[in-house]
């Protein structure tokens, strides 16, 4: 039996695929759960890392969005806790920050993440 991954899982399950995206800019969440929304996934949002990380164990959601600019946690420690958490060590993590990937290089062993992506978004 084929393996799949908890979105794809969801997706065959009729399930939305659900997003938890972590981001102080509250503008911006607003416009990822608008057009998350509209591509049928339900949108998880938290503005601070702490709670972002008890809402990723609590919800386990199928993928995170997660900016490094944030008011307690850094998004990179927040990258590392998930992943040092079996819970959530398999969620995919992608980075949505207005500074440059090379910023993060330096961290990227310890922090785990799937892809990093520069705002602004097109």
């Amino acid at each position: 039996m084929p393996r799949f991954s908890n979105t794809a899982r969801a997706i065959l399950n009729g399930m939305k695929p659900r997003v938890l995206v972590l981001d102080d800019d509250l503008e911006f969440t607003q416009l990822l759960e608008y057009n998350l929304g509209r591509l049928g996934c339900e949108t998880l949002v938290t503005h601070n890392g702490m709670q972002a990380l008890q809402m990723a164990r609590a919800e386990l959601p199928d993928v995170i969005l997660v900016d490094i600019m944030l008011p307690d946690l850094d998004g990179l420690s927040v990258c590392e806790i998930l992943y040092a958490q079996p819970s959530t060590r398999d969620i995919p993590v992608f980075i949505l920050s207005a500074l440059d990937e090379s910023w993060a290089r330096t961290r990227r062993s310890r922090a785990r993440f799937a892809e990093y992506f520069t705002k602004p978004l097109i």
